[in-house]
């Protein structure tokens, strides 16, 4: 059977199983979808007999306005934030790129199609899976792009701000592109505006990634956006892939979500602060390593033991496997922060193959 290397594979999870199963894997908002956004999405079912709009204007100028953006010209719509980070490095053409390791592997996996030389910088566990200022010795004037992620996935760590401006005041001196992924942003401790106030004085440095995917919970709409401010650039990066990349449901759905529900994601932090660290402690009362997490989501290790995803997934249930992270090992897992009594069917099935 074919495998599929990132979490959400509902369908393979179900035909393996053979029944309904319940998913940690994908870090969804726990909230679900809003129903206004599910509506919009139905509602424009009927005019899919149309080709949706290529330049996505209603989306954008909602984009802009919900995220406090000068200009729809500074946002770019995709099939997904994964769409859009195969479209920069194409449109970037870097030759060196600094990634760290544990992240989101399309980043590397698009830098090498590319024939881009991709170096790393290692986060440790001793050091709590933190981004620190080790890093700034790492950006010169032969790195051309930086990608980042805050909350990294999947550590759930924030990269402090006061690192972020002090990493765009070295990019700035090394002539270096910025890509930061903020996809996960909305749903993390102490969200903000991100660095979004910085893409004016920043622009020939910062890219912004983000996406309704995670804090709206309609994955299978594929909606992702990027930020910047150099238009050339941008234009660039809208050349760098097919047209009609987003599809008249996601348009729709996607300006509602901007502009009925822009508290969404803040109801769901609300829900998450309560519950992520009683999920963390009794996922720690059962001897697992669990990374303090910021986000919606939770990194944790179980020492010595293999095919632990697999024993869950006998009993119903799918967790992310890590394995395949660069910089983490087979005992490495990622599960997603759910309703308490989600959370509880989780924690007793750990118990049983545990």
């Amino acid at each position: 059977m074919e495998r599929y290397p990132h979490g959400g594979d509902i369908l393979t999870a179900r035909l393996e199983y053979g029944g309904e199963v319940l998913d940690f894997s994908a870090n969804l908002n726990p909230l679900g979808m809003p129903e206004a956004v599910r509506r919009a999405a139905e509602k424009a079912a009927a005019d899919c007999i149309h080709y949706p709009d290529p330049f996505c204007r209603e989306l954008r100028r909602a984009i802009a306005c919900h995220d406090g953006i000068p200009s729809p010209d500074w946002v770019l719509c995709g099939n997904g934030a994964a769409d859009l980070i195969f479209r920069l490095v194409l449109a970037l053409g870097a030759g060196r790129a600094l990634v760290t390791a544990p992240t989101f592997s399309e980043y590397e996996t698009a830098l090498r199609w590319r024939g881009c030389e991709v170096v790393y910088h290692t986060l440790t566990p001793e050091n709590g899976f933190d981004l620190t200022e080790e890093i700034l010795g790492q950006v010169d004037r032969e790195l051309d792009v930086l990608f980042l992620c805050t909350p990294n996935n999947p550590t759930g760590r924030l990269i402090p701000q006061t690192l972020l401006l002090e990493l765009l005041k070295r990019c700035r001196e090394t002539e270096t592109r910025l890509v930061l992924d903020e996809c996960f942003l909305p749903l993390s401790d102490g969200a903000g505006p991100g660095l979004a106030p910085w893409l004016e004085a920043y622009a020939g440095q910062l890219i912004l990634l983000r996406a309704l995917t995670k804090s709206y919970a309609v994955p299978g709409l594929r909606l992702g956006y990027a930020l910047t401010g150099d238009h050339a650039l941008a234009g660039a990066v809208a050349a760098a892939g097919p047209p009609w990349s987003v599809s008249v449901p996601a348009q729709a759905a996607g300006t509602v979500a901007m502009e009925l529900c822009p508290h969404w994601p803040a109801q769901a932090r609300a829900f998450l602060q309560a519950e992520r660290p009683r999920l963390a402690a009794e996922l720690r009362a059962l001897g697992l390593t669990v990374t303090e997490g910021q986000a919606n989501y939770l990194l944790f290790r179980a020492a010595g033991t293999a095919g632990l995803k697999e024993r869950l997934l006998a009993r119903g249930i799918l967790i992310r496997s890590c394995a395949n992270y660069r910089g983490l090992g087979p005992d490495y897992y990622r599960v997603c922060v759910r309703s308490g009594e989600e959370n509880r069917r989780l924690l007793a099935a750990l118990k049983e193959v545990l």
